[in-house]
Order: C-alpha cells, then structure tokens, then sequence
C-alpha cells in the first residue's frame, strides 16, 4: 500500500493533493454557507470530488449511519454529482474493484479520509464535512407508547392508596396477594371499599383499575361495592363532561380554521444543517422532530408540546424549527423563563447557526437598554431573524415585520399575564412548547388528544441515572460529596432559595472547603454581576456556585454533576426536579443530595414530595413526576375551577377518559368500548415472586400486559421482560400467553372464555364479529367438536388426552374461528 495523506476539501482544485488542516476546511465551509444559495455549504466538497475524478480517482464517503448516508446522497445528487447508496459493510475489498462511475457513499466508522495517489483511491468521512461528532452506542429499543407513563404509576402503589375502578368506584388498595382458585393459583389485587366490603380483581383485569389522582389532598368518599352512588356520580359527572367538551371543541374548531403559512419541503440547505448535529439521534427525537416538520408544511398553525425528561435533546427540535423558519425568510422568537436559560440559548443557537445567513440577537436585562432599544427597533424592520429572550419579548413594545414562529421553553413558569400575551401571539403563527414536567392542564390537553403532543422518553445512551441521597445537615457529608465532586475534575451547585442567607452558607461552605473556588448568584444581582458569575461558572473559573432556584431551568454544563439543595423541603416537587435535571448532563455518575430537617419538623407533604423524588430516580421519570405533582398540588385550576368537584369525584384518570369519549361523541364518531373478558383457566398464569421480586414493578407489567392493544404489544412487554429480568419460567410464560388470546378474544367481543384440558366456552356479545353463516357451517363439520348453546356460548370439545392444557386449547379453538369473522 502506497503512503497516503490527509483529505482537504478546501485545497485549491490543482493536481497537488497536499494536506490542509480542518480549522481552514471549516473556515470554507462556513465561507461558503454565508452566501445565500442552495446548500453552498458542500461547494469544497463538490469541487474536489470533479478534481479526483478527473484524474481518474474512485471516491468513497463515509458515514455513520444509513440515514446520513442517504442524506449525502440527496445533497450531491441536488449538486449533480452522480451518487449512488451502498448497503453492504465497508470492507478492504472493495481497493480491488475498479472504478466505478459514480461517488459512494457507504455506512463506516471512519474519522479520518485519506488519498491513496498510487491506487487510484480517496476516501472522505462525514466529519470532515459535517464535523466532529460524538459517538455513542446504539440505544436500546424502547417503547414509545404515549400511554405508558401513566400505566406506569401503579409502581408507587401502597397498601392504603386509594383506587378508581372503572365499575365499582373509588376504594382502598390492600396489596397483591395469591388465592388459590378451582386449585389453581392466582395473583389478585384486593380493594377494599365501605362496610369492610373487598373485591379481589385478577390481574389480568388491572386495566380497569387506576391509581386515584384528585384535588387539593382531601380524602375521597369511599364507595359501598355493588351499589349505585358510583354510577349515578359518573352519570352526573359524564352530563358536565359533556358540556366541557363542546366548550372545548369550539375552542379547537377556532384554531384549526385559522390558515397559515405552510413551508415549503426541507431542502438540502436544511438536510446539511441536521446533519450537522453532532450526536445521532434517539428514535423519539428523530419522531419529534418529523412531527414538527410536517406541522410546519402543513396549512394550519402548528400548535406542539415536546415533552422530554431533562437533556433528553427537546432543544435540538426547537433549534431545527426555528432554522427552517428562519431560513424561509420569517421571524422566530424563543421565550424563556430565566435571563441565564436565555442567554444560554442564545449561546447554543449561536453556535449551531454559525455560518448561515440568520441574524439572532437576544433580549433580556442582560441586555443594555441601548441594546434592548436596538434589537427592538431591528425586529420591527425585519433584520433580526431569530431573538431568543425572557418576559421581555412579551413586552409592548416588541413588534415583529413577520413572526413566523414562537417557542416557548417551560411555559409554566410564566405568569397569569404572560399567557395571555402569549395567546395573543400564537393566533396565527406556529407554536412549539418544550417541556420537562408538563402542568396539569398542558397534561390534560394531551391526554384528550386537544393538543399535538411528542414524547421524546429516550435517554441519551451514555446517560446515567442521578444517585439521590436524603440527608440531614452535617458538615462531614457535604465536605466529602463537595471533595469528591472536586477530586475528579467537576463542579458542584449549592442551592438555598432565601438571598437573605445566601453569602452565609457561601461563607460557611468556604470554611468547610478553604481551597474551593466559589461563586454566588441570586436575581437581585445586577445583569453584569449575575452574567459574568454565571458565565464563569460555565467556563469553569469557580468549584462551586451557591445559588436560589435561578439554576433550575435549562443550564447544560456538563462538568458540573453533585448539587447539593439545601432545605429541599422547601421547594416544589417539579422544582426539585428541575434543579436534579441540572447535573447528570454527562456519562459521569452524578449526585444530588437533598438536605433536610428532622421528619417530625417537616410537613406531610413535604415529606411526600422528598419520598417521591427520592423514589423515581429513573432516567425519563417527568411524566411520574407531572402524574405525582398534580396529585399532591390538586386539579382545582385543572380544567377551570367549576371542575374540581367532578374530578375529586371519579379521579383523574377516568376523568380524561370519560372526557376524551364525550369529545369523540360529538364529533360524531362512534364510541366502542373495549370489552374486558372473564378468564378462567386451568394454569398458573403469573409472574413468580422470585422472577419479579419488586411488587410495584409486578403491578406495572401486570397492568401493561392487561392493556396491550393486540398481539404486537404484548410480545414487546415479554421481550423487555426478559431484558431486564432472563428468561421467563413457566408461570411468566404462560402469562403472556393469556394476555395474548385476551386482545383476540376482545377482537371476538367475547365476553368470557373458560378453557381446560377437555372444552374450551365462549360467551359472546351479540356484536361479535363472527359470521353466523361460517359459525353454522363449522359446527356441522366438526362431527360433534363445535356446539353453540341457546345462550349465546359456543363451545369445542378436546380429547383430554394430558397433552394440552385450558392455554394450548383455547389457542387452537380461537385459530380454527379466525376463519370465521365476517370479511370486510
């Protein structure tokens, strides 16, 4: 093999192939993308690759993943380069073939190309066109099941909770316990309701039970079983539903006439900039981000919640938003809750636009009032395209020449006026709100399908979970966990939300840790002050930054993993978690100590919000966090005030779903409820004690299997059983098989199925999709096997020869009737 150099894709096109460094590479392709035009960023690319293959050379180009291939290939074909994809694996063969007469483009882990004079070869890589990037393990498939952080909440269950069942009302969980059934056993969950009355519900049935979720922490009545007051409040409570619904479709009618301004297709202006980004995206972000572009192409305004657990990439959504807006010639502004998210923002749009012909200028009282005035006066002309900023921007005084987008980052810390000034501009442009813990009432919009929501519930793959550690004050932990910190090259933040104390617990903790660096910032600090401690912090000229609650929203700074929050008592349970979400940003473990006094000296509630935070730990545990927030600050505003008495009465959960069904209603569309049938089998379908030792991880998967839509779902849930615990014993598997020919028997509209050795018995409802014709014919061709009874139960006979069990028959029983469900 002949010595090789380095690519350069900037060199001058002459028959010498010397080496140029990346700092001038990159100083030309920003050159060129200055310019306005269609993707002149790839011009030095283009102009090398005619001078390679002039003289006869081959070109490959790497890339990291089939997508960025692809997308080169768009980019040079829209450059008329002829291109073409390769499938197959880079290999060292390839040096063999000859010539071809188009560019490749091939999926490699290349960093570096090289030009191979001699063999006639040159092999170019994504990063030296795009950019370095960071690179990470594939992440690991996960659902993206909207649902699920709610099914999920039956993992905090505990014995004394209160529960809603969908037909008994409200009661008490008592635990989950086994019962031996016709000598079989059985996992149950008992409920106790008034009188002492319980009701063990099998587990295959969990879907129609909920954690209860009300108002304001007052208890709830408890309802007697078997009587009438449930249904006669649901019938109360479904007539003001009702109401609700048209108020809110009307509300929905009005947005959706409003006409907009489409977009035209992403270009390859906009193909170059993402693929830029220099990490690959998770599934949910790359969905989010599609949802986002075909809502800016469509003809109606965009109105998108991104809800994403913190640094799980919702800003890289609103950056490519507001790149395309601002590149069709429109304005974009980005609202912020704090001056220091904003600015860094600012900093991170900056950094990403770099190059491009978009102009952004940020407005918040970091800003002089000279500067404010002028970036003011240049929205009004036109000649700011992209102005990132707090309240500010909600001011009287901004006027935009042709808003085109806004986002909104957290918007619920902005006040009661602020909304409304925000509903003001949102009548016809494109609205994206970015949010880690949605508010009740964003949740409830989602939850009814009355807003577009995204999830992005994938972590960063190298991301690490934050190890939570209550604590009483005591000078020996905060030492260690702030030397520790320190010890391996990180930051640490110190909050403590009273300024009046603030410079003595900076003074305290300097005489616990002489040596430490430490800055301290509060909102009272004038704009310069707070910005440069800020700014220093972030370019790590101080240890540790004792701050109020002012760190909470959005900051990424990555060295920075151990927070220590001082009377976390005293904080909300969205804020506490927001102030988490500050630290972990890396693939270093971090560490957030919560320091608190004495049980007996905290409140009820604070003490529930400690326990919850301390709880769910998990990577991707906001909508918990949103679930348990509501439930400990109550839905009295939720839906407007006059419905918190209608939400304490049926819980949260079947609220919205009484709600969502009467807005379907009337639209017009038909409302089928799911039939949920009585199983009664002749196996041990569970999962062991020893296999899922955890029992609110047991009631979680319990829950999920007992909701699985269809076949599909269920087998996703097994195999992430299996991940995550080895392989299934017997019980588990069997399991699984029942809650698989539960989704068939609900296609059946079956309202029981009683299965064992020798007959498996259906009762089916009167709207089954069974064919009487084919039902006929298959009773007079089974020689006695198929009888249907006067009732309505069609029933097949088995040998019973020890061979099959309740499972295996009814398995069989349901393949040979799937023959008969009416076509069409």
């Amino acid at each position: 093999m002949s010595a090789f150099e380095s690519v350069s894709l900037d060199a001058p096109v002459t028959i010498d192939l010397a080496s140029r460094d990346h700092e001038d590479m990159s100083r030309a392709v920003k050159a060129a993308r200055s310019t306005k035009g269609r993707n002149a960023g790839l011009l030095p690319l283009v102009r090398r690759i005619a001078h390679w293959r002039e003289h006869g050379m081959r070109v490959l180009i790497t890339a990291r993943a089939q997508t960025q291939a692809e997308r080169l290939v768009t980019l040079l074909r829209h450059q008329s380069v002829p291109c073409k994809a390769r499938t197959d694996a880079f290999s060292p063969l390839w040096l063999d073939e000859r010539t071809p007469e188009e560019v490749e483009v091939v999926v490699g882990p290349l960093a570096r190309g090289v030009v191979l004079p001699a063999d006639g070869l040159v092999l170019v890589t994504e990063e030296e066109i795009f950019g370095a990037r960071a690179h990470r393990r594939r992440e690991r498939a996960k659902s993206n099941d909207p649902a699920r952080p709610f099914l999920e909440d039956l993992r905090s269950l505990s014995a004394g909770d209160y529960v809603v069942h969908a037909e008994h009302g409200i009661g008490r969980y008592q635990g989950l316990v086994h019962k031996a059934v016709a000598g079989v056993t059985v996992d149950l969950i008992a409920v106790e309701y008034a009188a002492g009355d319980k009701l063990y519900l099998p587990v295959w049935r969990l879907n129609q039970l909920e954690k209860y979720v009300g108002g304001e922490g007052a208890q709830p009545k408890v309802d007697k079983l078997g009587g009438s007051t449930f249904a006669r409040t649901k019938a109360r409570v479904a007539r003001e539903v009702r109401k609700m619904a048209d108020e809110l479709l009307r509300i929905y009618a009005e947005r959706r006439a409003l006409v907009g301004q489409p977009l035209d297709p992403a270009d390859d202006d906009y193909r170059a900039f993402e693929a830029t980004f220099p990490f690959d995206e998770t599934g949910d972000q790359a969905r989010a981000i599609e949802d986002v572009n075909r809502d800016l192409e469509s003809p109606r305004p965009m109105d998108r919640l991104v809800c994403g657990d913190v640094g799980f990439g919702k800003t890289e959504v609103a950056i490519r938003s507001a790149f395309r807006v601002a590149m069709a010639g429109k304005q974009v502004a980005v609202l912020c809750p704090t001056t220091v998210l904003a600015q860094q923002h600012f900093r991170t749009l900056g950094a990403r636009m770099a190059g491009y012909p978009v102009t952004l200028r940020a407005l918040s009282r970091f800003q002089t009032k000279r500067e404010q005035d002028e970036t003011i006066a240049q929205l009004k002309e036109g000649k700011v395209e992209i102005v990132i900023g707090t309240h500010r921007l909600l001011s009287k005084d901004v006027h935009f020449k042709d808003l085109g987008l806004l986002v909104v980052d957290e918007e619920q810390r902005f006040g009661v006026a602020h909304k409304e000034r925000i509903k003001q501009l949102r009548a016809q442009v494109h609205v994206l709100t970015l949010t880690a813990t949605p508010i009740p009432r964003t949740l409830q919009m989602a939850v009814t399908g009355m807003r577009d929501l995204s999830l992005i519930t994938t972590a960063p793959v190298d991301r690490r979970a934050v190890r939570t550690i209550v604590t009483r004050w005591d000078d020996q932990v905060i030492r260690e966990a702030v030397q520790r910190e320190l010890s391996r090259g990180g930051q640490c933040f110190y909050v403590y939300n009273r300024i009046d104390k603030l410079y003595e617990k900076a003074q305290a903790l300097h005489q616990l840790l002489p040596s430490a660096r430490i800055a301290v910032a509060h909102g009272q600090l004038s704009e310069s002050v707070l910005e440069e401690a800020m700014l220093d912090f972030v370019d790590g000229r101080y240890d540790v930054l004792v701050s109020t609650a002012i760190v909470e929203s959005g900051l990424d700074i990555p060295r920075a993993n151990t927070m220590i929050i001082d009377r976390a008592d005293l904080f909300g349970l969205a804020q506490l978690y927001q102030l988490r979400g500050r630290v972990g940003r890396s693939k270093e473990r971090a560490y957030c100590y919560l320091v608190v006094p004495p049980p007996n000296a905290m409140s009820d509630e604070a003490r529930s919000r400690i326990d919850a935070l301390e709880r769910h730990t998990e990577l991707g545990s906001g909508f918990q966090i949103a679930s348990l927030d509501l439930e400990m600050r109550g839905a009295g505003d939720l839906l407007g005030g006059q419905q918190s008495g209608n939400v304490a009465s049926v819980g949260f959960d079947l609220f919205c779903r009484m709600l969502d069904d009467a807005v379907h209603e009337m639209r017009g569309e038909v409302v089928v409820h799911d039939v949920d049938p009585e199983l009664s089998f002749d196996v041990e379908a569970l999962l062991p004690d020893e296999y899922v030792a955890d029992v609110g991880v047991r009631l979680s998967l319990y829950k999920r299997l007992a909701s699985a839509s269809d076949e599909g779902h269920v087998a996703e849930i097994a195999a992430e059983m299996e991940d995550r615990f080895g392989a299934a014993p017997e019980a588990a598997r069997r399991l699984v098989k029942l809650m698989s020919l539960k989704t068939e028997l609900r296609r059946l509209r079956a309202l029981g199925c009683e299965a064992n050795a020798r007959t498996v018995k259906l009762y089916l409802r009167d709207d089954t999709p069974l064919d009487p014709t084919k039902i006929t014919v298959l009773i007079r061709t089974s020689r006695g096997a198929w009888k249907l009874s006067p009732d309505m139960s069609l029933s097949r006979r088995f040998d019973g020869d020890g061979a099959a069990d309740g499972l295996a028959n009814a398995d069989a029983a349901l393949a040979e009737l799937a023959a008969c469900v009416k076509s069409g």
